[in-house]
């Protein structure tokens, strides 16, 4: 798909399809990126984006089980300096 540049204030723009947005679900704000001569538009990954979604799934596979255990962090004291 081509496109054409269009004068922004000092800058140049692109006018996005709105089902190219809505395929790559982009909002108000995206990150840019150059890439050998491309650039790349891409959604905003948040910290700990689909986080939630991957906890409920370990949950319904029984996967969320806790690790640790009462004995599992034997912590030498004496070789620990704590400030």
């Amino acid at each position: 798909m081509k496109a054409q540049l269009v004068k922004i204030g000092n800058s140049r723009g692109v006018r996005i399809p709105k089902p190219l947005i809505e395929e790559c679900q982009l909002t108000d704000e995206v990150e840019l990126k150059v890439d050998n001569h491309k650039i790349i538009i891409s959604a905003v990954q948040t910290t700990r984006m689909g986080w939630d979604e991957a906890f409920q799934r370990m949950h319904q596979n029984a996967d969320d089980q806790l690790l640790e255990t009462e004995n599992s962090g034997n912590w030498d004291d004496e070789e620990w300096e704590w400030k």
